[in-house]
């Protein structure tokens, strides 16, 4: 009997390992901008400050690594509007809501997010937070 499939953080109708796990395993990359959204907010959701860090634009990255709150649970997704960022583009932004716990306390960040092509390869560039 084999094990239950977990279902990816990003929201997609899809189990992780086939849909957000595949990218953070490097078993391919993300074709649009909204991909390596869905994609790096899995990675907060599962801990994988590797593949945060992979897919940080190296302009932007930050430089001594990434420490994640180990208290606090990314929970839901909810993807606003996307501006270019598609198979065509090399660059494109995607606005989002994303919903965490943080031990009792529940709450969301809206985010509007800058995306960039390098090598091919879609890479997060920065983010304006709404903080209404």
């Amino acid at each position: 009997m084999s094990a239950p499939k977990k279902p990816c953080p990003c929201g997609l109708p899809a189990d992780y390992a086939s849909c957000c796990g595949r990218l953070h395993r490097g078993a391919g990359q993300a074709a649009t901008a909204e991909e390596l959204m869905r994609s790096r907010f899995s990675a907060f959701a599962v801990g994988d400050t590797a593949y945060l860090l992979r897919s940080w634009h190296p302009t932007t990255r930050p430089q001594g690594g990434l420490d994640l709150d180990p208290a606090l649970r990314w929970e839901k997704l909810e993807i606003l509007a996307t501006s270019e960022g598609g198979p065509f583009h090399s660059e494109g932004t995607v606005e989002f809501r994303a919903h965490y716990r943080h031990g009792r306390e529940r709450g969301s960040m809206h985010e509007k997010s800058r995306f960039a092509r390098v090598d091919g390869a879609w890479v997060y560039v920065d983010g304006v937070v709404d903080d209404r």
